[in-house]
């Protein structure tokens, strides 16, 4: 008996020389394809992410890994301004430096963390989208999405807008300074009409002016409204805003964007990242912070989340506000 098992051992032993000398035992290769999947694919708030390792900022090494990281950081600030929100989303599959897109449709294949609303358009009714939760947020990042952009509704009552945005766009040439004064002017005026708004650098070049509204209004009030304030301003000082989109108009002046106020129209949620070089994100500061920008782009994925846990609710009060559209 003994003998049969010492020539039993001798033979495993060669066995196992052979298959070291051939590279690697079979356990090691299953250890190594069981090790590359798990990189090829992960879960995140319960959603399938595959190649969380690949590049989305190239200039800044932004994996998708740590943009679903940082969504999952500020999640609790973000979603009470996105869930339940109709949305423009711009897809870039190949990462910023890639060919991107918007897209504002469900098509077949998206995750289940979309949900759909049907809008009516000019050509007949079509499924838009909205998350509302962190499982939303994962899904984005998973179908490419570097920007998430809000309607000024809400999916359960889509013809009563309740969110007026100003967008403040300088022509390249103005030097920040002038975007943070005239956002503070327009605070101001719209104190005046007792209006309380709020401030959003956009990662961009500009500043965004938020006003929270309560819902019963229609569109055609809620635009004429933003026009008439940007006309207003553009009136008053001509020499430093101008409310056209003539580019020729713009050259040394801040264009006061009421058009995102249009139904159908969409403006850059706060805290999403931005599709271009320096993985930015669009990020709300108090009015008393405002004043100490020295550009629209204060914070990116690899600092904005650390700096969300640093600081107080930038907008405090923001939900609870219940205030009316004026009339004209």
């Amino acid at each position: 008996m003994a003998k049969k098992t010492a020539v039993k051992r001798r033979k495993t032993a060669k066995r196992a020389k052979r298959v070291t000398r051939r590279g690697v035992t079979k356990r090691g290769a299953i250890k190594r394809a069981v090790a590359a999947h798990a990189a090829a694919e992960d879960d995140f708030a319960g959603v399938r992410v595959t190649h969380p390792d690949r590049v989305l900022f190239p200039g800044q090494g932004v994996t998708k890994r740590e943009l679903i990281e940082y969504y999952l950081a500020v999640a609790d600030r973000m979603l009470p301004h996105v869930a339940g929100r109709p949305l423009a989303l711009v897809r870039c599959p190949r990462g910023s430096e890639g060919e991107c897109f918007f897209q504002k449709h469900a098509n077949p294949g998206w995750p289940d963390a979309f949900k759909h609303v049907r809008i009516r358009e000019k050509s007949g009714a079509e499924q838009y989208l909205y998350i509302e939760d962190e499982r939303g947020l994962v899904a984005a990042v998973q179908m490419g999405v570097l920007e998430l952009h809000l309607w000024g509704s809400r999916a359960d009552r889509v013809e009563e807008p309740d969110r007026l945005v100003f967008d403040l766009d300088p022509d390249e040439d103005l030097p920040f300074a002038a975007v943070v004064k005239a956002s503070l002017q327009l605070k101001g005026m719209l104190e005046e009409i007792d209006l309380t708004s709020f401030s959003m650098s956009t990662g961009g070049k500009g500043i965004h002016v938020i006003v929270p509204l309560s819902r019963g209004h229609s569109w055609d009030a809620h635009r004429e409204f933003a026009e008439a304030m940007a006309r207003h301003l553009a009136a008053q000082e001509p020499d430093r805003f101008v409310a056209t989109m003539s580019k020729a108009k713009r050259r040394g002046k801040i264009f006061i964007d009421y058009l995102r106020n249009t139904r159908g129209a969409s403006a850059i949620a706060p805290y999403s990242t931005r599709a271009r070089p320096g993985a930015h994100v669009a990020f709300p500061v108090s009015w008393p912070a405002v004043s100490k920008l020295k550009d629209a782009q204060p914070a990116a994925v690899s600092d904005a989340a650390a700096k969300v846990a640093r600081m107080k609710e930038p907008w405090p009060g923001y939900f609870k506000l219940r205030q009316k559209l004026p009339t004209l």
